[in-house]
């Protein structure tokens, strides 16, 4: 049983869209259901830039 909670539980389905659109464009094959062949690194390097680029959509917005 999982724990984890999501502040805001109907923005889960575009948060994985979203995984998945940076996953391919960084080239990591993450598919649907089990990843465990991937890399630590792998891993890290999609959570990594998800938010390199929500930070960068935040400041674009808060620029005008």
């Amino acid at each position: 049983m999982s724990s984890k909670k999501h502040a805001v539980p109907e923005a889960k389905a575009a948060m994985d869209q979203f995984k998945f659109e940076v996953a391919s464009e960084i080239g990591v094959p993450l598919t649907k259901g089990y990843n465990g062949d991937l890399t630590s690194s792998q891993n890290g390097s999609v959570g990594g830039r998800m938010v390199q680029k929500m930070i960068q959509a935040q400041q674009s917005k808060m620029a005008g």
